[in-house]
């Protein structure tokens, strides 16, 4: 938004940046990080320099109060930044602790952060050694489920550079009603399409799925049917779990 204003108003008004890292890192580049295919640094951008090139003010100090009334924000460190115009876009809250064992802290990597990729390679270079079943897919609350069918079918893709695909069951584990709907009643054919995919890479899937909790090694999962009542429970071996989380309002 910063730059898109940069080129709307060119010069006229003067533009700060406000943010609580001097790093962009470019989200849907996630996945390739956690399987060691590109780094960290292939991802990010370093904020401080492109700003000044673009003249645009910038601060990682971060937000800590908006205050309308005043037309000012309140920093982290206590100081205040006024505007005549403000532009939010705080992003989302990686909502981990709605699940039991869910999150990088516990017993599921992630693929949300750059960070949290970085440590997923490890963890994959770890697992790949002594490898076993995996299960990858989306909490019920997710909203963005895209990043977990790429993350499969690289998964499968990395594998079978490894020549150890043989050796690995995958399970796609997802709220959605089925395979393809992506939060959006689908897009296209992407249910054949996708169901396709995963036959072709011998993918198994269980849809309409709540995560009860996430183990070690295994997930416990309630299947629930068209009525909303539990329909079948399922305990999956994993010993690399990967589900994309809900998202929580961010707090400031």
């Amino acid at each position: 938004m910063a730059y898109e204003l940069r080129a709307l108003v060119g010069r006229k008004a003067n533009i700060t940046l406000l943010s609580d890292s001097e790093w962009f890192h470019f989200v849907p580049s996630n996945p390739w990080v956690a399987v060691n295919w590109r780094k960290p640094e292939d991802i990010k951008v370093h904020l401080p320099k492109i700003c000044k090139k673009l003249k645009i003010g910038f601060d990682a100090t971060g937000a800590k109060h908006v205050l309308p009334g005043e037309n000012a924000i309140e920093l982290n460190d206590g100081r205040r930044l006024t505007y005549d115009y403000l532009v939010i876009a705080t992003g989302p809250a990686l909502a981990f602790d709605e699940i039991d064992g869910l999150g990088p802290e516990r017993n599921t990597v992630s693929i949300c952060h750059v960070d949290h990729a970085k440590e997923t390679a490890e963890k994959w270079e770890h697992f790949c050694k002594n490898p076993g079943p995996i299960v990858i897919g989306a909490v019920q609350g997710a909203s963005c489920f895209g990043p977990a069918y790429e993350f499969a079918l690289i998964v499968n893709a990395d594998l079978r550079k490894r020549k150890i695909r043989d050796r690995v069951p995958i399970t796609f584990v997802t709220s959605e009603p089925y395979i393809g709907h992506l939060g959006l009643g689908g897009v296209g054919d992407t249910k054949g399409v996708l169901e396709s995919a995963f036959r072709d890479r011998d993918i198994k899937w269980v849809t309409n799925a709540k995560l009860d909790r996430a183990n070690a090694e295994s997930v416990d999962v309630t299947e629930v049917g068209e009525d909303g009542q539990p329909k079948r429970q399922h305990s999956l071996p994993s010993k690399f779990t990967m589900f994309i989380q809900g998202f929580a309002e961010s707090p400031a």
